[in-house]
């Protein structure tokens, strides 16, 4: 009998190495780089780039999505001033996570999840009633998940540091980034 297929919304390779191998048991993972949220395009390249090294090593194979940085900044702006896990957050979220099912949907795959509530500074909550809802938009099962808690958060920061892979300090927008820490304004 063959595993069920799921794709798995990634947002950065450390916490792709450690979440697809949790999932790889139950399911045949195909993991989909989807982050238009990312501010620069290096950054963006950078994450991606991790991503596909790592994406062997963790038992997956990846589709990246298109790059659409555009898009997000219009949907973020009216909340650019909301604290990390305001409303821009769940738009980003949502964004995010309607892409991954519509590409589970072109895909064949008939679940969908995402990476993301493994962070400490991801509302895994919202992250599950946005895609529970979308499951049901579009007659996918929605896996709900929160990685951070038994310790995951921690274990995905060993498991990257193992691998030596790039371990960003924001989630990728601009919001979120500390002033004091400069853009990446051109491909390392």
């Amino acid at each position: 009998m063959s595993a069920t297929g799921l794709l798995l919304h990634i947002c950065c390779a450390p916490d792709a190495a450690y979440v697809a191998p949790l999932l790889t048991p139950d399911y045949k993972v195909t993991g989909f780089f989807y982050n238009p949220n990312i501010d620069h395009e290096a950054e963006y390249l950078l994450r991606l780039e991790e991503t596909r090294r790592v994406a062997p090593a963790a038992g997956f194979v990846l589709e990246d999505g298109p790059y659409e940085p555009d898009r997000f900044e219009a949907m973020a702006r009216p909340w650019a001033g909301e604290p990390e896990k305001g409303r821009r957050c769940a738009i980003c979220y949502a964004m995010r996570l309607d892409r991954t099912a519509r590409r589970a949907v072109d895909l064949g795959l008939p679940v969908f999840a995402t990476v993301m509530s493994i962070s400490p500074w991801k509302d895994a909550a919202l992250l599950n009633r946005i895609g529970t809802r979308l499951g049901r938009k579009y007659g996918l099962r929605f896996l709900e998940a929160d990685f951070k808690k038994k310790d995951g958060f921690r274990k995905s920061v060993e498991v990257s540091r193992r691998l030596g892979l790039y371990r960003q300090d924001y989630c990728g927008c601009r919001f979120s980034r500390r002033p004091e820490r400069p853009a990446r304004e051109s491909k390392p």
